[in-house]
């Protein structure tokens, strides 16, 4: 049996015998094959590269609908197969174990693909078509900009425009202004009669150098409630006076004014607050009795400069920013309209002497004007 066993296997012994000598040769010829193919790629791979650049894009629709398709017609054909292997009721246990939906949690009507005007803050000039019915005030209205804006940015004399008119829009009232050499802020400002920090404040004007707000000529400026120079002799600005501080009894409202000046800013979705404009140095009191939260001083604290937080109670708490100095630290009781809790300046992001007051309300800024008359 066994030397028949020898003769059965000694042509497969002499088979394996030469197979390592092939495996080398065949190792060396892919390996030969291989470079021969990296070769060619690198040779002709920038040629592939302009056609894909050149190309980019061109197939991005067709390759995304054949793609939804292919999704589409996979899941058509594997829910049978998927159904009967994981069946989640059958139509006897249906009435028993679930019940059928008594009501509608989401309610789709007739208007449902109807585009309507987004109430999100903008930061570029927009185009508006005029439609039938439209007027200069209507479509400052619906911008929530000045007549004023509407006609300056569009170099419009009368107060009529004609269905089909292609009306720029800027995102504020105001002025958009290209920039010109030598031009800073403060220049620009007195040329359009506004307050240079309302163009620093409105938050997509970019600026070379974000601690001099210094400018790039020939860049784009939104410059806000800023007056057009040859409308400005028939153009008349209202100046608000912030009366106070008083130490009287507060109404209902409960709030003083916490320095006497000029209302140089109001509240607007950019700036939830109020500039009140005084020589440097005047005193800030408190708006109302309440306990100091929050003190910061010495640093930039994301433009606030040196800044004070006063609890009031009741989810109430007000805001000083850009003192010169503080004269409280956190936990003190400070009494409205009589406690000074520092003294107007210019630190942090400033154009000039100025307190920016702020009210939170249950933690959101809310406007301090209501609560200040």
């Amino acid at each position: 049996m066994l030397p028949k066993l020898r003769g059965f296997f000694a042509p497969i012994k002499e088979y394996f015998k030469g197979f390592p000598q092939f495996a080398s040769i065949f190792v060396s010829y892919l390996r030969v094959k291989i470079l021969a193919v990296s070769v060619i790629f690198e040779n002709n791979k920038n040629i592939l590269v302009r056609f894909l650049v050149m190309k980019r894009g061109r197939y991005n629709r067709p390759f995304l609908h054949f793609a939804t398709l292919f999704a589409l017609t996979i899941g058509v054909l594997a829910a049978p197969f998927v159904a009967s292997t994981y069946p989640v009721f059958s139509e006897s246990s249906s009435s028993s174990t679930i019940a059928a939906p008594q009501t509608q949690s989401i309610i789709v009507g007739e208007n449902v693909f109807e585009t309507k005007l987004s109430q999100k803050p903008r930061d570029k000039v927009i185009t508006y078509t005029v439609q039938k019915g439209d007027t200069i005030s209507t479509i400052a209205k619906k911008y929530g900009v000045s007549e004023e804006t509407v006609k300056w940015e569009n170099d419009l004399t009368s107060n009529y425009v004609n269905v089909g008119d292609r009306l720029d829009i800027l995102p504020v009232t105001g002025i958009a202004y290209k920039v010109t050499r030598g031009e800073t802020i403060y220049t620009i400002a007195k040329k359009l009669d506004t307050d240079p920090q309302k163009i620093v404040d409105f938050p997509f004007n970019d600026f070379a150098n974000p601690e001099t707000f210094s400018l790039v000529e020939g860049q784009m400026l939104i410059v806000p409630d800023g007056v057009k120079p040859a409308a400005q002799p028939t153009f008349k600005r209202e100046v608000f006076i912030a009366q106070g501080p008083s130490s009287t009894s507060f109404s209902s409202g409960g709030f003083t004014w916490p320095l006497r000046g000029v209302i140089s800013q109001f509240a607007t979705w950019y700036h939830m607050g109020i500039d009140i404009t005084s020589p440097y140095g005047a005193s800030i009191v408190a708006a109302k009795s309440g306990v100091v939260k929050q003190v910061s001083t010495g640093s930039y604290d994301g433009g606030y400069g040196n800044n004070v937080y006063i609890d009031h109670g009741g989810g109430v708490v007000t805001h000083y920013a850009h003192l010169a100095n503080v004269s409280v630290s956190a936990g003190q009781t400070v009494v409205g309209g009589s406690t000074v809790i520092g003294s107007n300046g210019l630190t942090g992001r400033t154009t000039g002497p100025h307190v920016h007051f702020e009210i939170i309300q249950n933690g959101s800024l809310v406007n301090p004007l209501p609560y200040l008359q």
